[in-house]
């Protein structure tokens, strides 16, 4: 498992929200809390497309509730 550098990080935003990242080193992910996705990070490098984002399960029980979604 590599780890990434929090300089890069620091300059990575999600590509859909513009928002902050934060880093889960034990999934190997970058998980944007305001857009509910999870970026892989393959090989020490962040995936940073959408459509290869997962979404996360929290997010979508929010959007559920609310009656809306962000994907929509």
């Amino acid at each position: 498992m590599s780890k990434i550098d929090s300089r890069l990080l620091e300059l990575l935003v999600c590509p859909l929200t513009k928002t902050r990242l934060i880093y889960d080193e034990k999934n190997q992910e970058l998980i944007s809390e305001v857009a509910g996705l999870a970026y892989p990070i393959r090989s020490g490098i962040p995936i940073m497309l959408i459509d290869e984002a997962r979404p996360l399960d929290n997010k979508k029980n929010q959007d559920e509730k609310k009656g809306s979604s962000f994907y929509e």
